[in-house]
């Protein structure tokens, strides 16, 4: 008898169908395989034989050909369990059921025949939903982010036998009911840390509120212990509430990368991602054997946090530039080409010299110029270019940490974010960017024009700072967010000024 049971393979953070089609026929005994499967596929034969033995069924003893479709795209993955186990209970007619057609089979079998969870349900809900697919079987855990897709029933499942007794009509079902939040409850999202906890450092909470409101990478330069790790875990705080469409984008890169915990549905909370400096480039920017997202995409839509960024392999920070600039990385290799998403704010944090204590009000530096300027070198000239904004973090003093007096809240902080990005969503309506810092050379002559003080006032600091040419559009952008700040139509030479103080670390003028 020959069956079909839908399925699906996961590309990048997307999902194609595959179609399981088993046969079974007189002339031979065995499980056969077929379709490029992975070891992990080849030994789903001892799972399933386990599974059925245990469950109260068996592989009859007939030659029994499993092919996964499309034949010439590589299948991996424990997935596939469930599907290949309801064919061969259909083809050797050991189940009979009609929703086959309209359902969709997803999870790993144990030995005894209960459902383990699986990475990739949301895209592959998705995927079902686009095929007309009415409803997926999957394992319980993964129910409720399967039910973040509307238009499919997800049925949690906690064991083989259940899902046998529900498809042969003998069980009713009843499908996961998923929550969507509304852009508005998105943004109720809660964080254990705020910006009210930091004490001084006012001018490094105006250069984060700045990155925040125009989607800007930083970089904080300061002494051991100035606070530039506190400063940079409480940026997603600041940043605006996550749209739906974000939620989703995160949620399947997550869920891609198998990081979404049991019983979890929607990411509703910017991705906060600090990677030690120990990471490798693969781990950092993905792919590997079995391509999976990497730091810089399990960030996107959040922070990518590297502190003590010159510890970080040389070769680690340079696969940093393309996802800088394109806010995407494309990841090819003999056998595969995936596509991941990585739109990250980028915040850096460094010590000013090997000894920690360079410019130090209080401290003595043990280091030569020299040293210097070799430890800051660990970071490209290219890649400091990308980083709009670079900032001294300078020690609190003894008076402002014995304060009671508390700073400026988040939510304070962020309303005016808020505005800010509201301001850049009107600006931008119709084209393919949301923030200022996405803006291209063309966009920049035509939002962010500049009046002739302001156009003076950056020559003679281009000139002056020997800044490039990616510095100067920089600076604009940076310029422009401020005055979006400030409610101004037009960029003015305070603007100017104060964006290009931000580029004052950039590392060619740093100690001089």
């Amino acid at each position: 008898m020959f069956v079909k049971v839908h399925t699906g393979a996961i590309s990048g953070i997307d999902a194609v169908e595959v179609t399981v089609e088993v046969n079974v026929a007189n002339g031979g005994i065995g499980l056969f395989i077929v379709g490029l499967p992975d070891n992990t596929i080849k030994e789903s034969h001892e799972r399933i034989q386990a599974a059925f033995e245990n469950s109260g069924y068996k592989l009859v003893a007939k030659k029994t050909v499993v092919n996964l479709a499309p034949a010439d795209l590589r299948k991996e993955g424990s997935q596939y369990d469930l599907a290949i186990a309801i064919g061969i209970l259909v083809a050797t007619e050991q189940l009979t059921t009609d929703m086959l057609n309209d359902s969709m089979f997803i999870g790993e079998l144990s030995l005894n025949g209960t459902l383990r969870p699986v990475k990739g349900v949301l895209p592959l809900v998705a995927m079902a939903r686009q095929r007309g697919i009415k409803r997926v079987f999957m394992p319980e855990e993964n129910s409720s982010e399967g039910a973040v897709v509307e238009g499919v029933e997800c049925v949690g499942i906690r064991n083989l036998l259940e899902l046998c007794e529900i498809v042969a009509g003998r069980m009713p079902y009843v499908a996961t009911e998923g929550i969507i939040e509304s852009s508005s409850e998105l943004g109720n999202s809660e964080y254990t840390e705020d910006f009210a906890d930091v004490k001084g450092q006012p001018i490094v909470k105006r250069a984060l509120e700045i990155a925040a409101a125009g989607g800007h990478n930083v970089i904080m330069v300061g002494a051991p212990g100035s606070g530039k790790t506190m400063l940079a875990r409480r940026m997603p705080t600041i940043l605006p509430p996550m749209t739906l469409e974000e939620a989703l984008e995160t949620t399947k890169i997550h869920s891609v990368a198998g990081k979404i915990g049991a019983h979890r549905g929607l990411i509703t909370s910017r991705p906060f991602r600090a990677p030690h400096h120990l990471t490798s480039q693969v781990a950092l920017i993905g792919g590997g054997q079995s391509p999976q997202p990497g730091e810089v995409s399990l960030a996107n839509n959040g922070v990518l946090f590297l502190d003590e960024m010159p510890e970080f392999g040389r070769n680690v920070l340079e696969v940093l530039r393309q996802p800088l600039e394109d806010r995407h990385i494309t990841i090819s290799r003999a056998k595969y080409s995936v596509d991941y998403p990585a739109n990250f704010t980028l915040i850096a944090s460094m010590n000013p010299c090997p000894c920690g204590y360079y410019n130090h009000p209080t401290k003595e530096c043990t280091c030569s110029a020299a040293t210097v300027h070799r430890y800051m070198s660990h970071i490209s000239g290219p890649l400091m270019d990308r980083i709009d904004i670079h900032i001294e973090v300078v020690p609190v003093s003894i008076s402002e940490m014995a304060s009671k007096e508390r700073g400026e809240t988040s939510s304070q902080i962020r309303e005016r974010v808020i505005r800010a990005r509201e301001v850049q969503r009107r600006r931008f309506e119709g084209l393919d960017i949301h923030c200022n810092a996405m803006m291209n050379s063309a966009m920049l002559r035509r939002f962010a024009p500049l009046d002739r003080g302001c156009t003076q006032l950056l020559e003679m600091a281009m000139s002056r700072l020997n800044l490039s040419a990616r510095a100067y559009d920089r600076i604009i952008k940076v310029a422009r967010t401020i005055a979006d700040l400030d409610g101004k139509e037009s960029i003015e030479s305070s603007h100017i000024s104060e964006a290009i103080g931000y580029r004052s670390l950039d590392r060619e003028n740093w100690g001089r």
